[in-house]
């Protein structure tokens, strides 16, 4: 006889049935959840996540006015209207005048676009919205144009403000430039930005500022009056005004009397101001480093040095042939620049390993120069192949080091660069002319 004993079948399923069946739909919802909740920041509520991620600066912590922008004191001059119609209205709306709906910062990065948007909300007293261009797109479609709402909304409850979109290159690229889903996107937020631009009025006092260093990849609709009414130029400085700002910078530091700050500026050519409050950094803390009361001219030289060319290598281990090698390699730069009288004069000859060089000689340029000729593009390729040349007759052709090329900023690289602009970009060439 067969005996079979089996639990009650009451028709119902059990509880861990149930889980178990339920497990992955639970788990793919927690998952989505969880990037809801990374993409909004750690906002909470699924309801936030088309909000705006514009942050309000207060007025009172870390203010900065119109004294604290040096050496762009034409973009100033620009933008001292909008502070006067935010501050007084009144005066520009009886006369029938209208104020710019929105400024367009154009300029390199680090020229103090942010900075000088900073001071226009300082000097008027009113809030500062600032947010980048990249914060507005995410993958999800219609999460951009909900965000800008938000934003001039937040512009409306608390106007007269000012809102700052930092690169709005990353969302006011042309339209039609791109393919595919993410560019839809792209495209629908700018077209929330244009209908919003067009939908306040400078009477409800939003000033709308924008900074960008593409200005060529813009969509012409963001460019036409009514919108950004007003691009103003955000240069690198010149001489003076590298001065002005490394004046500012050196207030905060104590500095020894020795400190020259017109022969800083002249040192630095092509420098920003993000660069020379860099460098000014730079040169207290190689003397606090040092155990200095105060920084000296030698730290700024230093920290101009470890900017622009890196960091000294002094433990590198050099062969005694290597050293010799390098330094009548960088003596022919030398000589060549010595003697070539249209050169900038020499500032320093090193052959100790900085960066990524064994070596290099520095020029002091006594003033900026914004166009060259075609004599000093010459000298400077002569200057260039000056080191590959001193090898050649110290050690013979066949002796010559790879010191000389190795890299596009190799002393070849450096002069076939300027070679094939010279003959592809500025038509200098005597056989193919201009080209």
């Amino acid at each position: 006889v067969n005996i079979s004993a089996a639990p009650l079948d009451d028709g119902y399923p059990s509880i861990l049935g149930i889980l178990i069946s339920w497990f992955p739909m639970l788990l793919l919802i927690g998952v989505w959840i969880f990037f809801m909740r990374q993409m909004q920041g750690g906002r909470g509520g699924a309801m936030g996540f088309g909000r705006s991620k514009a942050k309000l600066l207060s007025e009172n912590k870390n203010k900065v006015t119109f004294n604290d922008v040096a050496g762009i004191d034409e973009a100033k001059e620009e933008l001292v209207e909008i502070v006067e119609f935010l501050k007084d209205p009144g005066k520009f709306q009886k006369l029938g005048g209208r104020i710019p709906k929105g400024a367009l910062l154009i300029g390199p990065p680090g020229t103090g676009k942010t900075l000088l948007a900073r001071a226009v909300a300082g000097e008027a007293g009113v809030p500062f919205f600032t947010i980048s261009g990249s914060d507005f797109v995410e993958m999800f479609v219609g999460v951009g144009a909900s965000r800008v709402r938000d934003m001039f909304e937040q512009g409306r409850r608390n106007a007269p403000c000012i809102i700052f979109i930092d690169e709005i290159d990353a969302v006011g690229r042309s339209r039609g430039a791109g393919l595919g889903g993410g560019n839809d996107e792209r495209e629908q937020t700018l077209n929330q930005i244009l209908v919003e631009m067009d939908g306040f009025d400078t009477q409800e006092g939003i000033i709308l500022v924008a900074a960008t260093n593409r200005p060529d990849v813009l969509d012409p609709a963001l460019l036409r009056p009514g919108r950004f009414d007003r691009q103003v130029v955000v240069p690198l400085p010149d001489i003076i005004g590298r001065e002005a700002i490394l004046k500012i910078h050196s207030k905060k530091i104590s500095t020894a009397p020795d400190v020259d700050l017109r022969t800083i500026a002249r040192r630095t050519p092509g420098a920003s101001g993000a660069d020379l409050a860099n460098m000014c950094n730079e040169a207290a803390l190689m003397a606090a480093r040092a155990n200095k009361k105060i920084v000296t001219m030698f730290d700024f030289r230093s920290a101009i040095e470890k900017v622009m060319f890196g960091t000294e290598r002094r433990s590198m281990v050099i062969t005694e042939d290597s050293r010799k090698e390098t330094a009548y390699h960088e003596g022919g730069h030398a000589i060549v620049a010595y003697n070539l009288d249209i050169l900038d004069p020499i500032y320093k000859a090193t052959i100790i390993p900085t960066g990524m060089a064994m070596g290099y000689v520095a020029l002091l340029p006594e003033k900026d120069e914004y166009t060259k000729s075609k004599e000093k593009l010459k000298a400077s390729i002569t200057m260039a192949m000056g080191g590959r040349v001193a090898e050649e007759l110290i050690f013979g052709i066949d002796k010559i080091s790879t010191g000389a090329g190795g890299s596009g900023g190799s002393d070849i690289g450096q002069a076939t660069r300027t070679a094939r602009d010279m003959v592809t970009k500025y038509g200098m060439s005597e056989e193919l002319g201009p080209l």
